[in-house]
């Protein structure tokens, strides 16, 4: 089956989903809700990451019974990456008993969470995305960009360029463009870009693509003008591929254009065909299905027909991974709460202080069957989002390579403006600071 009649027949079978009553949680069992898009222009996106992650739910149930015994269960709402209906599957959904936390892989539906799942105490978890600030855990303490922010990710691009032009003192009197998606989450970075461009003496010049991205052709006329020496793509879904297009079309070379974390999968660049080679894009798990964890998935849960994946040539792709990876940040911060507080259904909030207390270094990963999948974390109650480790990766016209070692951020920069800005939403929000005697605070029922 081919990419394009995957993501049709995916559409299909969502679009006919019926929503019905949610049952309430059975002592042994832990719940998801599956906020999911498997229809619309996002549509590879989410069918590739919410496959990962069901998969990797299968994996535990199928291959050890759960976690510790305790089954893990999920439902999926169909919200076409639209707030609105991001919003309405919160409320539909949170009425189940039992959930662990929410994972909507979207920005303007996290955004629009926060209030609500700070009242009911559940984590929210933002993988490689969400709202920059929210890795500060003494203002956010239920919300977690694990692995990645998008500052984060701003730093680790910057520094990449800066090794590809021989150190960070060779990028005075660059130029560089980004051009992102106009949406919350493309707009996010542009602070940090201009910060960084005042910093290390570079210019910048920020365009905007509007929703969805089908037509790209003055901005990259405007980029010909320009001549810079690279391109940032912060893009999404359809936006890739035309923008791979539109700039060789205009002959601007693609080995000077370098991906932000949701602009690096196979379905940004297959669809752009022989316009692609030569680009890279950061990551910050590997693709590939080589990986033990990988391996393991097709055996135990393509074997035994309960695959996600309609398309099994997307088995180990850059979404599928990444679902996969987050899957285990999940599992694993469930299995950290539970021998604090019993191998039993767990609440929102003591799930919370499992992923508080997330530390997976390099040995672990390796244990679980993910070396080189993914480098580690360290989440503690005060930073939510790890050491946001990163790599690059190019594409060669069939598959990625990775192309670095893997990149950590620069913190000591990074961390006070995420501290100021925090503190100056607490400050309008009314929100005490919280510290590490009330991380440790949980509510059991």
């Amino acid at each position: 089956m081919t990419f394009l009649s995957t993501i049709k027949a995916a559409a299909l079978s969502a679009a006919m989903i019926v929503s019905v009553a949610l049952p309430s949680a059975h002592a042994d069992e832990q719940y998801f809700p599956l906020q999911s898009y498997r229809v619309g222009p996002y549509a590879a996106g989410g069918t590739g990451f919410f496959g990962g992650f069901i998969d990797y739910l299968n994996l535990i149930n199928i291959r050890d019974g759960g976690v510790n015994g305790v089954k893990l269960t999920w439902d999926e709402c169909e919200t076409q990456y639209e707030v609105e209906r991001g919003v309405e599957c919160y409320e539909r959904q949170k009425s189940h008993a039992g959930a662990a936390a929410w994972n909507p892989l979207s920005v303007g539906i996290a955004y629009a969470m926060i209030d609500r799942i700070t009242a009911d105490k559940v984590p929210l978890i933002t993988v490689n995305h969400g709202r920059t600030d929210s890795t500060d855990g003494r203002v956010f303490p239920y919300v977690f960009p694990l692995l990645l922010n998008p500052y984060s990710e701003t730093s680790g691009i910057v520094n990449y360029i800066a090794a590809k032009e021989g150190g960070i003192d060779k990028l005075k009197g660059k130029k560089i463009v980004v051009l992102y998606h106009g949406s919350p989450y493309g707009k996010e970075t542009i602070p940090i870009y201009d910060l960084l461009a005042q910093k290390y003496g570079f210019t910048v010049q920020q365009i905007e693509v509007p929703h969805p991205g089908n037509e790209q052709q003055s901005q990259w006329l405007t980029i010909r003008r320009a001549k810079p020496d690279f391109v940032v793509l912060r893009g999404w879904g359809v936006m890739n591929p035309v923008a791979l297009k539109t700039a060789v079309k205009v002959g601007y070379p693609v080995d000077h254009i370098v991906g932000n974390v949701w602009s690096n999968s196979e379905e940004d660049v297959i669809p752009a065909g022989d316009a692609a080679k030569g680009y890279t894009a950061i990551t910050t798990q590997a693709s590939g299905n080589t990986y033990s964890v990988v391996q393991e998935i097709v055996k135990t849960v393509y074997g035994a027909g309960k695959g996600n994946l309609e398309d099994k040539s997307r088995i180990g792709s850059v979404y599928h991974n990444l679902g996969i990876v987050n899957g285990i940040l999940n599992v694993e911060a469930i299995r950290v709460a539970q021998e604090k507080f019993g191998h039993r259904t767990l609440t929102g909030d003591e799930v919370r202080w499992g992923f508080e207390h997330l530390k997976l270094d390099p040995s672990k990963v390796e244990a679980l069957g993910a070396k080189d999948l993914f480098h580690s974390i360290n989440v503690s109650w005060d930073n939510h989002e790890g050491e946001g480790y990163v790599t690059f990766q190019q594409w060669d016209g069939k598959k990625w390579n990775v192309v670095s070692d893997w990149i950590a951020p620069d913190w000591a920069l990074l961390r006070p403006i995420i501290e100021k800005s925090a503190e100056a939403y607490a400050a309008e929000k009314g929100i005490k600071l919280r510290t590490a005697d009330d991380a440790n605070a949980v509510t059991t029922n």
